[in-house]
Formats: structure tokens, C-alpha cells, sequence
């Protein structure tokens, strides 16, 4: 049987224990074991493995013994309770195997999780799961988290009632996270907000999003956007003395730079632009763009990207200059326009 959409959704949050076997299969290896995890946890509870109602079998190893599935799916486990036989990283190669064992499978026998990588519509081991109505064939693709996937996250961290604006806000993170991030992001806020029942706030989300820059290039990028021509000086010595290339940066600064042009040209503010970015932009350091925004104006930050620009390609030039006196030139020149 194939699963797909919000029958596929339903099913791995509260599975159907009468199936045989469940294949999980996809281009993402992280999405896949997160829909693993969540499905073998829905099944047999997270006290299994402790329990031995749990049984992993790598496919390297069934391929050298196949009796070790069905073997697997018919024992009896000391523990009262369900069971579950998790073959992880199966292929195309092993399809008479399973095969055999959704043949071989009672009422009585573990469920067998298996997972795999993309499976064409042609593939064999596919179609075995999806032809037998006692399996299900689920395939994980890169589409981001929807709001039922948000809100089952928030609610295994133990976040009741998110308000609307929250979930827009941890919507528009998972279109920039990858699901392993995402996933740790909602429970850091979870571990965050424990014992504590005021409103969840940007401010929250921000704080427990993973950091995706160095702090001190990020720093250096703000005094330049504030005007602190002497942090720019400090800044730009500790990073160089870390190692950190001038072209490193630029890039860095036009980065940083180009997110504060589109703020200052978008139609309803500079606060609804920030918060559209990619990644979006939460918390004080939204309220912190937003005044560097407002202190430039559109028309010096397109000067500062101007002048990133061609110093970017001074440095990457064949007519090598000081790049060190370079960059630190153009940041200074940057950090002043506003009195100019």
C-alpha cells in the first residue's frame, strides 16, 4: 500500500499496528530517519530498545545472512509488548529477501521498519511494499515542515498553545533549517520555556536558533552598518589574527549588507522584510537591522554595496594589492558615510 500527503502524515503519528512492515524511503537521509524515528516511537514506545522489543539489523549484514529478518520478526521477546525489526539502508538488492518475510508475517510477529534511499516508481523493492496490502510504502521528500509537523514538534517538547504568530515564525525557520536543526531548535525552546508560562516570543526563537555565523564577523558586519569606526579597527585585527580571509569579509559585509537593502526597499517596512528573510530574522537582532536600516537610508547602504563590490573584486584581481589595508580602507569608508 502507498501512503502519501496527509495520509502519510496520519499514519507515522499513529500507525495502523495490524501492517506488516513499513518502507521508508528518500533522497534526504536525515528526513528519513527523523520519519523513522518517529514512526518506530509511535509504534513501540521509547522504552524499546531498553525492553529488547527492538531489533536493528544493518543491511550489509542481511545481505551476508538473510535468515536474519524473518528470524528477527519471529522471536519472542522476554517484554510484554509490541515489537519492531528496523532494517536500515536497504536496496534494490534485497528485495527477494523482504519480500520473503512480508510472505512469511502473522499477526503475532514484530512489525519490520525498513529504510531506504529514492526509489524510482520502477523499483522492485517499492513496488513489493506497495503491492501488498498488508505493507505501506512512504516516500520522504524535501518539502519543509508543514504547520501539523510544527505543531506535533512543539507539542513532544512539551510547548502548549502556540499562538498564531509563533507558528508563522517557526514556519518560516523551517524553510531555512534543515529538519535535524529544526528539530533541535524546538526542543532547545522547549528546554528553555520550561517552568516558565509567559508567552513564547521572537526573542525566544531567536536565542535558541542555531547560530550560522561566527559571532566576531558578525560583529565586525554590525559596526560597520552602526557607524563605530574604532570597533571596526578592534574587530577586523582579532579576526585576521584568527585566520579569517579579507575576501571572507566582503562576502560577509555584502551579505550582510544586501539583507539591509531589501529591508530598507520593501513596501511594508523594514520589520516585515526582516522577518521574510532568508533565513528570517527574530528577536533584538531584527530590532537591531532594523535601526541599522533606518540610520542609512537605501541610498547609503546601495553606496556601501558599491564600494563592497568593487573591493571584491580588487581581491580576487590578478594585480594582487594590500589586501589587509584594502578591506580595512573600505570598511572604514563604509562606517562613515553617514556623516558624509
Amino acid at each position: 500500500m502507498k501512503l502519501a500527503g496527509g495520509q502519510a502524515a496520519a499514519f507515522l503519528a499513529k500507525p495502523n499496528v495490524g501492517k506488516s512492515a513499513v518502507l521508508l524511503y528518500g533522497m534526504d537521509a536525515m528526513r528519513v530517519s527523523l520519519k523513522r524515528q518517529q514512526l518506530i516511537k509511535a509504534l513501540v514506545g521509547r522504552q524499546a530498545e531498553e525492553e529488547m522489543r527492538l531489533t536493528r539489523i544493518d543491511a550489509k549484514d542481511l545481505r551476508k545472512e538473510p535468515s536474519l529478518a524473518l528470524d528477527g520478526i519471529k522471536a519472542q521477546g522476554f517484554f510484554p509488548g509490541p515489537r519492531v525489526v528496523f532494517v536500515e539502508g536497504a536496496g534494490e538488492g534485497l528485495t527477494s529477501t523482504l519480500k520473503m518475510v512480508l510472505e512469511e508475517w502473522g499477526e503475532d510477529d514484530a512489525t519490520m521498519v525498513v529504510t531506504s534511499s529514492s526509489l524510482n516508481a520502477r523499483s522492485k523493492l517499492r513496488k513489493a511494499f506497495e503491492s501488498d496490502p498488508r505493507a505501506v510504502a512512504i516516500g520522504i521528500y524535501d518539502d519543509p515542515p508543514g504547520r501539523l509537523e510544527i505543531e506535533r514538534l512543539a507539542k513532544e517538547a512539551k510547548l502548549k498553545d502556540l499562538p498564531s504568530g509563533v507558528t508563522e515564525m517557526l514556519l518560516q525557520l523551517a524553510r531555512t533549517l534543515d529538519p535535524g536543526e529544526l528539530h533541535q531548535t524546538i526542543e532547545k525552546l522547549g528546554l528553555y520555556k520550561f517552568g516558565d508560562d509567559t508567552p513564547i516570543t521572537g526573542e525566544d526563537i531567536d536565542y535558541c536558533s542555531p547560530t550560522t555565523s561566527d559571532a566576531n564577523l558578525e560583529e565586525a558586519t554590525y559596526a560597520i552598518a552602526e557607524g563605530r569606526t574604532g570597533d571596526v579597527v578592534l574587530t577586523l585585527k582579532r579576526l585576521l589574527g584568527q585566520g579569517v580571509n579579507p575576501t571572507t569579509l566582503c562576502v560577509a559585509a555584502t551579505r550582510h549588507f544586501r539583507t539591509l537593502y531589501a529591508a530598507a526597499t520593501h513596501l511594508q517596512g523594514p520589520e516585515t522584510a526582516l522577518t521574510r528573510a532568508r533565513p528570517p530574522v527574530f528577536g533584538p537582532r531584527k530590532d537591531r537591522l532594523a535601526r541599522q536600516v533606518r540610520r542609512l537610508g537605501a541610498n547609503k547602504i546601495e553606496k556601501a554595496l558599491t564600494e563592497l563590490m568593487n573591493t571584491d573584486l580588487q581581491l580576487r584581481s590578478s594585480q594582487k594589492s594590500p589586501e589587509i589595508a584594502l578591506i580595512e580602507r573600505t570598511f572604514i569608508r563604509i562606517a562613515m558615510l553617514e556623516r558624509n
